[in-house]
């Protein structure tokens, strides 16, 4: 309660503040940007969208605010469209209307945010303060209209395209065999939950040609007869760790557990906790950049389009490795072997282990930020403040990016193969969506020289 009370009361002080002035200052500010993302990323925890669900919801309501700020910059920005090869044109705004295009990108988010999360209308009254604060900022009634009719158009265009990503077929999809062989995933404690999302790989990638255009080398084969199998290094390296963890590597895996739907139990009482997933991590520190970076709105838009693209495709390559592979976690191994009464200091997810998710989905991230901010960006993230967990400081993405692939294994969760080719994995994609997407006007030109 302590935290939405405190994003409330940002969001009413910004609104405040745009009172008896040019309307554009309050419809301009990228901070305002910033707090509708945020805005999104509240209700997709509080409605427990997993990782992998929460990243289409980010992607599709980042790219219609894009599509909306491209249509009206041509000068400096390209639409996505005919770069993501299976987004048809988006339509272009009459000639004769005048539109402010920062505030109809807004609105176009949050209609596309409203329609693929759920409760219906979670953001409704968030528009409607909006639309309010827009009015009382002096905006002219032909410009509002305006707006409002022109983010609705690309909106629906975008949420048009969406439907044909599988999402919906992948919702009544066979549910996943599980087998119980040396080396394969099983369900793990405290939850026993099924294997989430088995089917993600299904769905359509953006940038990627498909789910398996990143390859993965196979990991390890399981092997815990012989002590000196890389395997069997491979488990007790994760249990040595996890019984010797220090205090800073507690805080490390602490602040990077990102466990959206925790369960808690304690003798016969059970409940739950939420956080951010992984990807909505990242897309806090794509805000605490850009802010840092004293991004514009148009710049900050398209930084979070792009990094949520990245997120997105990562997510699809990472999970068809893991299915591929139904590699068995650390946990079930060493409680099978080694030791029954031992724990992973943070909760083992309910799917298979190999590659790392979130090794693979924050350097994909960090490669975007880095390609958009520098090499050398110095910041702080704060996210975790609002779960009571302190900041951390990093000398770049990527230092962030390799700390929270590492925190799986100090976490108990994953091997640091795992980890390791994660990263490398979603650097890869990282590379390889900053390539494709000439976002910027005269970038692919500029490229090619």
């Amino acid at each position: 309660m302590k935290r939405f009370l405190l994003v409330t009361v940002g969001v009413a002080i910004l609104f405040a503040s745009c009172k008896n002035k040019d309307y554009t200052t309050f419809t301009h500010d990228p901070a305002l940007y910033r707090q509708t993302v945020k805005k999104l990323n509240d209700i997709v925890l509080e409605n427990n969208f997993p990782p992998m669900i929460a990243s289409r919801n980010y992607v599709y309501a980042n790219i219609a605010a894009y599509e909306v700020i491209a249509a009206g910059d041509k000068e400096h920005y390209q639409t996505l469209s005919g770069q993501i090869k299976h987004l048809s044109v988006t339509p272009q705004p009459e000639k004769d209307k005048h539109i402010d295009y920062p505030f109809a990108s807004l609105l176009a988010f949050c209609t596309v945010g409203n329609a693929v999360t759920f409760p219906e209308g979670s953001m409704d009254e968030y528009v409607k303060q909006l639309k309010e604060k827009a009015e009382e900022a002096g905006m002219p009634s032909d410009v509002f209209e305006s707006s409002v009719a022109y983010a609705d158009t690309v909106a629906k265009h975008i949420l048009k395209w969406s439907k044909g990503d599988h999402y919906a077929q992948t919702r009544s999809a066979s549910k996943f065999s599980i087998k119980v062989e040396d080396g394969r995933w099983i369900p793990t404690p405290p939850m026993y939950a099924q294997a989430l999302e088995p089917h993600w790989m299904e769905i359509r990638p953006m940038v990627l040609d498909s789910a398996a255009q990143i390859k993965a080398p196979l990991p390890p084969v399981y092997n815990m007869k012989d002590s000196s199998s890389p395997f069997c290094r491979a488990v007790m390296e994760v249990k040595l760790m996890g019984d010797n963890l220090t205090k800073e590597q507690k805080h490390i895996a602490d602040f990077w557990d990102d466990n959206a739907f925790k369960l808690n139990v304690s003798g016969h009482v059970m409940y739950a906790t939420k956080k951010f997933s992984p990807g909505g991590h990242w897309m806090n520190i794509v805000g605490i950049a850009a802010e840092k970076q004293k991004a514009d709105f148009n710049t900050t838009v398209s930084v979070y389009a792009q990094a949520s693209i990245a997120l997105f495709d990562a997510f699809i390559n990472c999970w068809y490795v893991k299915y591929k592979t139904n590699y068995v976690r650390p946990e079930t191994v060493i409680n099978k072997l080694v030791d029954q009464n031992w724990k992973p200091y943070i909760q083992t997810p309910p799917f298979p282990e190999y590659i790392s998710g979130h090794a693979t989905i924050s350097a994909a991230t960090a490669e975007v930020l880095t390609a958009n901010f520098g090499e050398h960006v110095a910041f702080q993230d704060t996210s975790q403040l609002e779960f009571g967990i302190k900041s951390r400081s990093f000398s770049s993405f990527k230092e962030a990016a390799m700390e929270a692939g590492k925190s799986r294994v100090y976490g108990g969760i994953h091997y640091m193969n795992s980890c390791m080719v994660g990263t490398k994995s979603g650097e890869q994609i990282g590379k390889l969506i900053v390539d494709k997407l000439h976002m910027k006007s005269g970038q692919q030109l500029n490229a090619k020289r």
